[in-house]
């Protein structure tokens, strides 16, 4: 990885001068060199490297604009050669093309530049504390790490350049009745001592999972959503919830939050945060990132607004991707000590994952979803019995607003497992949530 920067200057170097009059370019870069290991039983069965390097080349004249993707070999010649023929392919599309009216490119010649290296542990060190310590479980998951680059440069001179370390470590525990409890153990610096007390929460709640399982009948309950859980909820949220082009065509989940017609709690606080994380400070549409307040004690901060939204709707942009969902979600803890949620719980649900999350009603900020791993029935502060997998339906302002009573002071770090084409560097900060009530309905 260390020749990486100079590869992509010179191939950067090479594109600005072979331009013809006229045409503007943008050269996004993405690289990783990644260890993955999957395991099954506590034991490695499956284990390799991958080394890739990417390119995607915008071509832009007259209002037009056309994109290729090609892969890099390493050699400098070679990878010359399929840069110039990009080239020539996307000339010869161009004037196809219709002008696209909400075309931004951004002539700023900014700098960014952004390293965290940061040393990891030597795989096969990693393997052998999760093979020693899982010894006897049914664990099952996957494991990447390693280094992984983003670049971006254009012929207004702007050029920006980010590396980042990570791991992730994303698990179940299986139950020999098929039930499971999931898990997550991520970060830029392994610590053995923190993955040793991760897992031992997961086998703590797998002793559970042997109990019959608890239905319930349909009804409000006290809930504690852990960090997991609440990850799905918002992650729904990012669907429009911060989103520029949704508010601007009044189909955010949030409209009535930005028009004054409802509130969320004054415990919620919700950013953007680029900076520290694996985010490079730059967009994939070449403007520079910096953090959002997306909610401030509850109420609405700056939306995310992408090169595209803000030519469309004449706004000004920040940096956010085109998409425009969060990347890099931090949600500001509160006093509960984690040791103290079953306790402050009481009698009601502990819910340690939800999944197939969707809206119920989109306007009224409505959910809808069911209880996943590692859910269970706790009574007078004491878990009783596995939760069987029920369906809850309820608003976001009574989630995240009315019923709202306490977060906890201790966040978990998640980072994107998604290696769909290549390693995602996106991330969420999140506390676990106690609620005063959700609403089962089957």
């Amino acid at each position: 990885m260390h020749a990486a920067l100079p590869q992509f200057q010179t191939l950067a170097q090479w594109l600005g001068d072979a331009l013809a009059p006229g045409e503007d370019f943008s050269l996004g870069y993405a690289a990783e060199q990644s260890d993955f290991v999957r395991f099954n039983q506590a034991r490695v069965r499956q284990a390799g490297q991958v080394q890739q390097t990417s390119l995607d080349l915008r071509l832009i004249r007259d209002g037009r604009h056309a994109e290729q993707q090609l892969s890099l070999s390493g050699e400098p010649q070679v990878d010359r050669q399929r840069l110039a023929e990009a080239l020539q392919r996307l000339r010869a599309v161009l004037p196809l093309l219709p002008a696209d009216p909400y075309l931004r490119f951004n002539r700023e010649p900014w700098r960014s530049h952004s390293l965290q290296l940061t040393a990891l542990p030597d795989c096969a060190t990693v393997l052998e504390q999760v093979v020693r310590e899982a010894a006897g479980l049914d664990l099952v998951g996957f494991y990447a790490a390693g280094p992984v680059s983003r670049g971006f440069a254009s012929s207004s001179g702007a050029f920006g350049w980010h590396q980042a370390s990570s791991f992730n470590l994303d698990w179940s525990l299986f139950h020999g009745n098929g039930q499971a409890v999931k898990a997550q153990y991520a970060g830029q610096h392994w610590q053995p001592d923190a993955f040793t007390a991760r897992l031992q929460q997961a086998r703590d709640q797998l002793a559970y999972l042997g109990r019959p399982a608890r239905s319930l009948a349909p009804g409000d309950y006290r809930a504690y959503l852990a960090p997991a859980a609440l990850q799905e909820v918002l992650e729904l949220l990012g669907w429009g919830g911060f989103s520029a082009k949704a508010l601007a065509e009044k189909d955010s989940p949030l409209q009535r939050l930005h028009g004054g017609e409802a509130r969320l709690s004054p415990l919620l606080h919700l950013h953007e945060q680029v900076s520290g994380s694996l985010l490079p400070g730059f967009s994939s549409e070449g403007f520079p990132r910096r953090d959002l307040q997306l909610i401030r004690a509850g109420r609405p901060g700056e939306p995310l607004v992408s090169a595209r939204s803000a030519a469309e709707y004449g706004l000004p942009g920040n940096g956010a991707s085109p998409w425009e969902a969060p990347s890099a979600l931090v949600m500001a803890g509160g006093e509960l000590a984690q040791a103290q949620v079953l306790e402050r719980l009481g009698t009601g649900l502990y819910i340690g994952n939800l999944w197939y999350l969707n809206y119920s009603d989109r306007p009224a900020a409505r959910i809808t979803g069911m209880t996943r791993f590692a859910s269970f029935w706790v009574e007078d502060g004491r878990i009783q019995a596995p939760l069987a997998s029920m369906r809850f339906d309820d608003s976001l302002y009574r989630l995240l607003g009315s019923q709202l009573e306490a977060l906890t002071r201790e966040r978990e770090l998640s980072l994107a497992s998604s290696t769909y084409r290549q390693r995602h560097n996106g991330s969420s900060l999140l506390p676990g949530a106690l609620l005063g009530g959700l609403t089962l309905t089957l």
